[in-house]
Order: structure tokens, then C-alpha cells, then sequence
């Protein structure tokens, strides 16, 4: 006779291992509609989450180690439709030293504000313009993934707009550190300068160092 518990038992090895293959092929993030492509109903997966061998990073949204995960893996994985931008984009450029405390991201101001409620890692987004939201988009390395971020220029350009909301400490820095960057661009960020509307401010407060 079989024994049914060793074949349940079996059978949510089984699970949980192409739970496990799934999760690695997408990032180390599933959807709710990703696991029902394996079988598994909403009964099945709150088993899981409620025996403690997947996690629910938010509604919708499943992993596996939740608080071992690099911040970078989880941003670009739950949010790869967004663009790094202002503290974040500074910091991965390696214009401001300290790593921001938040994640802040630009995104399509159609998108969901309950995407972003989380406790770990903490984001920021900025809502925009879809046709704003694209313009000189480029990407970058992003922990083991990639991840969409704005170029130098246009970066400098909304700080720029926006600055009212930065340190002011941290604005003065990211302006001599892109001063300094040979790889800069000043037809690219006179460019941007005109599109974001920002040209005077540029001509203003850096235009004198280019």
C-alpha cells in the first residue's frame, strides 16, 4: 500500500522545487499567475506562506529568502518598468557618496500608488509623463540584473528642475561631480536642458565651469 503522507509529502518536494526553478528564472520574484502556471490555486500558495516556504513580498508578489535579497534584486525585479532617477541615479553614478535611504524611481504616473507600499526596500516614485518618463533612458548593471536609468545629463538636468527637493549638500556634490566626469556630455545636456526646461538654471550654475 502507498503510504499517503510520504506521497504528499513528495508531492510538495515537488512543488516547492519548481517553486524554487521558477522564482531563479525570473529573478528571484514571482507573480500570483506565475505560480498557477505550475498548479498551484490561491489555496496552495497561502500554504506555503503560511508554513513559511515562500513569502509574500506584497499583494501579488512572491519569493523565497525575502531579507537575504540585495535591495538592487528586488527593485529590479518588482519594478523594471520604472527609471532610476535623482539620489538613486546620483548615487549609482557615484555622485553622491551615501546611499540614499529610499529608492527613488520615476514611473508612469498612470501606474498603481499601491505598487510602491512596501516596508523593505523603501521607494520613492515620482510620477511623470509617459513620453517623459522615456527620455534618455539607459541602462545599467543592477546587482545581478539590469535596471533602466537616466543618462548623466538628463540626471543633472532634474536635479536641477527639482532641486527644492534635495540636500543641498548633496546637489552642490553631484554638480562638481559631473563637472569632473570626462565622460560628460554638453551638447547632450544642453539638449536636455531645453527639454526639461531647465537651460537657464544650467547656464546659471554650471554653464560657467563647462
Amino acid at each position: 500500500m502507498v503510504d499517503k503522507k510520504m506521497t504528499r509529502q513528495k508531492k510538495r518536494d515537488d512543488q516547492l522545487k519548481a517553486i524554487r526553478e521558477l522564482m531563479d528564472r525570473h529573478g528571484g520574484i514571482v507573480k500570483t499567475s506565475q505560480l498557477k502556471t505550475l498548479g498551484l490555486d490561491y489555496r496552495k500558495i497561502q500554504y506555503f506562506v503560511d508554513c513559511g516556504l515562500i513569502e509574500r513580498i506584497k499583494n501579488g508578489y512572491y519569493t523565497m529568502n525575502y531579507r537575504e535579497k540585495q535591495e538592487e534584486e528586488l527593485i529590479a525585479a518588482l519594478f523594471s518598468d520604472c527609471v532610476l532617477s535623482m539620489e538613486s541615479a546620483l548615487y549609482c553614478y557615484h555622485y553622491i557618496k551615501e546611499k540614499p535611504y529610499k529608492w527613488t524611481i520615476a514611473v508612469d504616473k498612470n501606474t498603481s500608488k499601491s505598487r510602491f507600499q512596501l516596508e523593505y526596500p523603501f521607494v520613492q516614485p515620482y510620477y511623470t509623463e509617459p513620453d517623459v518618463l522615456q527620455m534618455g533612458v539607459e541602462k545599467i548593471a543592477f546587482g545581478s540584473s539590469q535596471m533602466s536609468i537616466y543618462s548623466k545629463e538628463r540626471l543633472i538636468c532634474d536635479v536641477l528642475k527639482y532641486e527644492e527637493r534635495m540636500e543641498r549638500e548633496d546637489l552642490q556634490h553631484a554638480l562638481r561631480a559631473y563637472l569632473t566626469d570626462e565622460r560628460k556630455d554638453v551638447e547632450k545636456l544642453l539638449y536636455y536642458a531645453k527639454e526639461r526646461k531647465v537651460l537657464s538654471k544650467v547656464r546659471n550654475q554650471i554653464g560657467v565651469w563647462l
